[in-house]
């Protein structure tokens, strides 16, 4: 598994999302309440781009009349057909069994903890100051 350094942890803000590319893989990852979760960015259905995709919650009715909207800003769905996936999972909401898209791992780590490869130069001491998101594609 290649890692790839994406983007600073900084850049997306809760509640918000970044299209990435992750050794020529197009991925939006989610930013949950300081949380990140990555996912392809590509509906199965047809292939929509899920970055422009709405983010939204669940409706759910524990009985008739009534009404309760939970996981708020926990799904994205679909520009194109609104076929809606669970940031957390990829699962899709209509049938998780079967229907998903792909997830990918997301780790912050600090600057300091990240190494380039196995090539050896002079090397000078850098303060490092923010963490960033590495993916595992």
């Amino acid at each position: 598994m290649a890692r790839h350094v994406v983007a600073a942890s900084s850049e997306i803000a809760p509640g918000d999302r970044k299209l990435v590319d992750a050794g020529g893989r197009a991925i939006v990852i989610f930013n949950l309440g300081g949380e990140f979760f990555a996912l392809a960015n590509r509906c199965p259905h047809q292939a929509g781009e899920l970055h422009k995709g709405k983010l939204c919650g669940l409706v759910r009715s524990p009985e008739p009349g009534v009404y309760e909207y939970t996981r708020e800003g926990e799904m994205i769905r679909c520009p194109w057909h609104s076929w809606e996936f669970d940031v957390r999972t990829g699962k899709s909401w209509c049938d998780p069994a079967r229907i998903r898209t792909r997830r990918y791992d997301v780790k912050v780590e600090h600057g300091a903890d990240l190494v380039e490869g196995p090539y050896v130069a002079e090397t000078f001491k850098v303060a490092i100051e923010n963490d960033y998101l590495v993916i595992d594609v």
